[in-house]
C-alpha cells in the first residue's frame, strides 16, 4: 500500500469499564494486529512475539494493540497467562474487524465459517494507515514489522 489513508477509527473495549480509541494513540505509531482466537498455538506465539519486542517498539515511538472476537474475560485470562504488556480489544460484534476488513470465509474439516484473517496494520502518528499485512504467517512476522518501523 503506497498511499496514505486515514485509518478507520475505533472504540474498543479492553476490560469491563475501559475503552481505547485511535485518538488515544495520536503522536505515536500504532501496530494493530488481528488474530483469530485467544490461547490457540499461532495466536499465542504471535502475542508472545509482540510482548517480547514491546520495548524495542517503544523505543521507536510505537505502541501495540491486539484484537480478536474473544470476550473480555477470555482476554484478561490470556493476558495474565502470557504476561502480555499491551491491551487486547474485545470485538465480539466484529465492528472493528469489519472496519479493517479482516473477516474472511474459512474452512475446517469441510465446514465453512467466517473468521478473522490474521492481519497487522501500522498507523502513523497522524492517524494514517501506512502499512498492512494480510494472511500473516506467525514465524518471523513480528521481526518483519519491526524492520518496517526501523526503516521509517
Amino acid at each position: 500500500m503506497n498511499d496514505k489513508s486515514k485509518a478507520p477509527n475505533f472504540l474498543g473495549l479492553i476490560d469491563e469499564n475501559n475503552h481505547i480509541s485511535l485518538d488515544d494513540y495520536k503522536g505515536s505509531f500504532l501496530i494493530i494486529y488481528f488474530y483469530p482466537k485467544d490461547k490457540t498455538s499461532g495466536c499465542t506465539l504471535e502475542s508472545q512475539d509482540f510482548r517480547d519486542c514491546k520495548d524495542k517498539f517503544a523505543k521507536k515511538n510505537c505502541k501495540i494493540v491486539g484484537v480478536s472476537r474473544d470476550s473480555i474475560k477470555s482476554h484478561l485470562s490470556f493476558t495474565e497467562k502470557e504476561s502480555l504488556n499491551f491491551p487486547l480489544i474485545s470485538d465480539p460484534d466484529e465492528t472493528m474487524c469489519d472496519a479493517y476488513g479482516v473477516m474472511k470465509e474459512k474452512s475446517m474439516y469441510g465446514r465453512k465459517y467466517m473468521g478473522i484473517e490474521r492481519s497487522t496494520f501500522i498507523i502513523d502518528p497522524d492517524g494514517n494507515l501506512i502499512k498492512e499485512w494480510r494472511g500473516v504467517k506467525v514465524p518471523g512476522h513480528v521481526e518483519e514489522v519491526y524492520n518496517f518501523i526501523c526503516e521509517l
